[in-house]
């Protein structure tokens, strides 16, 4: 059984007792009870807080220059000059853009919506896009979801003469811009409680400031706010929450054609629309404009008053996420031939210039989840490349270029998700820079691949009274996730290959419990499972409705394999003693006994003589083979005892590590390892 892992790490989370039972008596099904006892909520009155989403909204003026932007854009009203709403091409950015255009002309201005061509202009506010708008008259620019870096752009339209507000969302620099206003909630000397805002949020907070009205401002787009927070993965928590809740209702009685037209298009029933339903199925078609070069026919999408337009618009946004999910496929091919052979680096930084600068970010999104570890994806033009990077396990993007700026020409974003450009012959000390900053960011115990579980609940507790519970969870996502559960030391009875052999159903066994199992893109093959293997299983439980049936099923999200004994996933000694940082401490915990030894080989020779193996898993397996415990650092100094008196070779292919068994000296002298003998040495140095 060699399982493929996704996550190194499960994160189990424990609840207390006396939560769950407060929470109980309090009105709470068992299973949601121990939810959120094990996301620290003790009382009902913190769960009732938790799960608000009927919380009063704050007032926009508490947000530093507030008054200062509604006052110059309602001086622009009055004078009837012409206002161009500056946005950005996601879908975060989309929506402000047209919540706030339509807003202002429901209002009488004189207003146009600017959102400037990825490929052609790039992000945010540039020289090119104020000088047309100049041209154009305009007297007023408000920026949404962008500006706060945009210190030489404003300089530009004070020259020029124009007046400019920005309301944006993401992390400032030291030096703001000169313009009229600066709304960011992330700004150091605002005092705004809500950090979290998304683009579309603040612009709903401009527009609330001009109306006076935050209900009836909501009331008529709650659909746009929540499309823009739920695709930008702002967490729902506070106003954020107010905004999602209610936005998914308005959205399954939508009054725009366009939104009606692409829920259709993608065969969404208006009465089931989730946060789910926009991560997955709506964002990535609204984004496709913008990713492929036609942002128009997003904006289109939410102002549009004619159907017939509205099912053209968004057939057109379907078949260019078709064309962008091909383009992605492309290029992820060619970047994986890019990696270097064997270990992975501890930050991936790859360069070309086919790449298409709308579909990069997908695919350093992807490979850095494949490979565990922050991507930077750059295309090339010339001498000068634009680059789109993702994060992994909490490394911090944005400080992050910060600190290398002196080698950028520009940079921009979040924690998780950053832009920036770069000169060519940066490119090589950038790399260099980076995978010196991602590899002391991993230094310490902070795991690469981490999944943050729940609890650990016994099947009886598997119900579809305990299941539909949960649903006082919603709306989830980011800040209040979907549940993740676990369940250990469960048979796999059967498998079976569906949607085409791309997914994988499973039916599990817990002693006289039967489960049902669904594993989405994955198949035996690709997890290396196959029937009577014991398991634990990582997954989140949901409600499957076939032919009037109603019945639980468990999504799954891991498979490990279970353990029966200690397996201490921490490679932290490990890696001090790779980089020449052993103490005696570290000498003793990595020591392996000959027991220890002994019973790794036996494993080892029992499975034959090519191993391919994910080493936690291999480390779980022998475990649960053994009934002793082992710890994954431990397993990795065997190798390496086996490796240097010539039993075995091992290679390391990214997640994997493959052993083979060599042909070498009927009895080898495990003495003559020089780890070995390093270990002792160190151990007994005290």
């Amino acid at each position: 059984m060699c399982i493929a892992l996704k996550y190194g790490i499960w994160n189990v989370a424990q609840p207390e007792p006396g939560a769950v039972n407060a929470l109980v008596s309090g009105g709470y099904a068992p299973l949601a009870a121990m939810i959120l006892a094990s996301r620290g909520i003790g009382t009902v009155r913190d769960a009732q807080t938790y799960l608000d989403c009927n919380a009063p909204l704050l007032d926009p003026f508490l947000m530093t220059d507030m008054d200062l932007a509604a006052g110059r854009v309602g001086l622009a009203l009055a004078r009837q000059e012409k206002i161009a709403v500056f946005g950005d091409y996601d879908v975060d950015g989309i929506t402000a853009t047209c919540l706030l255009t339509d807003f202002l002309r429901r209002h009488g201005a004189n207003c146009i919506s600017y959102i400037p061509g990825r490929l052609e202009e790039g992000y945010g506010l540039n020289p090119i896009a104020i000088h047309q708008l100049h041209a154009d008259g305009v007297k007023l620019i408000i920026t949404v979801d962008c500006g706060i870096t945009a210190v030489a752009e404003a300089e530009l339209c004070r020259e020029l003469g124009i007046d400019l507000v920005i309301t944006d969302h993401h992390e400032c620099k030291e030096i703001l811009p000169q313009a009229i206003a600066v709304v960011d909630p992330h700004r150091p000397d605002g005092g705004y409680p809500h950090k979290n805002l998304s683009g579309v949020g603040v612009a709903f907070k401009l527009a609330a400031a001009l109306c006076g009205s935050q209900e009836e401002v909501l009331n008529n787009y709650a659909d746009m706010v929540c499309l823009g927070t739920v695709a930008d993965v702002m967490p729902l928590q506070g106003e954020n929450r107010v905004f999602v809740t209610q936005g998914l209702v308005s959205l399954q009685n939508t009054k725009r054609p366009g939104i009606a037209a692409l829920m259709t298009e993608v065969g969404c029933s208006c009465d089931a629309v989730t946060s789910s339903t926009i991560g997955f199925m709506l964002a990535p078609r609204i984004n496709a404009a913008g990713r492929m070069g036609q942002i128009d026919l997003a904006v289109e999408l939410f102002l549009t008053q004619d159907p017939s337009r509205a099912t053209e618009v968004a057939r057109a946004l379907c078949e260019l996420n078709r064309q962008r999910q091909s383009v992605e496929s492309e290029i992820y091919q060619q970047a994986i031939s890019m990696l270097p052979v064997g270990q992975p680096p501890e930050a991936i930084v790859l360069a070309d210039e086919s790449w298409h600068q709308g579909v990069v970010g997908i695919v350093a999104s992807r490979i850095a989840e494949e490979f565990s570890c922050p991507a930077f994806l750059i295309c090339l033009d010339g001498e000068h490349g634009k680059a789109s990077s993702r994060s992994h396990g909490g490394f911090n993007l944005f400080s992050s270029l910060t600190a290398l700026s002196s080698l950028l020409e520009s940079y921009g974003g979040h924690e998780l998700a950053a832009g920036f450009t770069i000169s060519r012959s940066n490119i090589p000390e950038f790399r260099r820079q980076i995978c010196m900053l991602a590899s002391e960011f991993y230094s310490d115990d902070t795991p690469r691949t981490l999944l943050d579980v729940d609890c650990d609940i016994p099947p009886e507790l598997l119900t579809l009274s305990n299941v539909e519970s949960l649903n006082v969870l919603e709306p989830c996502g980011n800040g209040c996730p979907k549940p993740v559960l676990m369940m250990k030391n469960l048979t796999i009875d059967r498998l079976q290959q569906v949607g085409s052999g791309r997914h994988m159903r499973l039916r599990l066994r817990s002693g006289r419990h039967g489960l049902n199992a669904i594993y989405f893109s994955a198949t035996p093959e690709s997890t290396f499972v196959q029937q009577g293997d014991v398991v634990d299983i990582a997954f989140t439980p949901q409600i499957n409705e076939f032919r009037g049936e109603r019945t639980v099923q468990m999504n799954v999200l891991d498979i490990r394999p279970s353990c029966c004994a200690d397996c201490c996933p921490d490679t932290l000694q490990y890696r001090a003693m790779q980089e020449d940082r052993l103490t005696a401490e570290i000498a003793r915990l990595l020591y392996p006994e000959r027991s220890t030894l002994a019973l790794v080989w036996r494993y080892l020779a029992a499975c034959g003589s090519t191993i391919q193996e994910s080493p936690l898993c291999l480390c779980r397996k022998i475990v649960r083979w053994s009934g002793k415990p082992l710890s994954l650092g431990q397993l990795m100094v065997c190798l390496d005892v086996f490796r240097d008196v010539g039993l075995l070779q091992t290679q390391r292919l990214h997640k994997y590590i493959s052993i083979r068994l060599t042909p070498g000296p009927q009895k080898a002298d495990l003495n003559d390892s020089p780890t070995l003998q390093r270990l002792q040495q160190v151990k007994e140095s005290d």
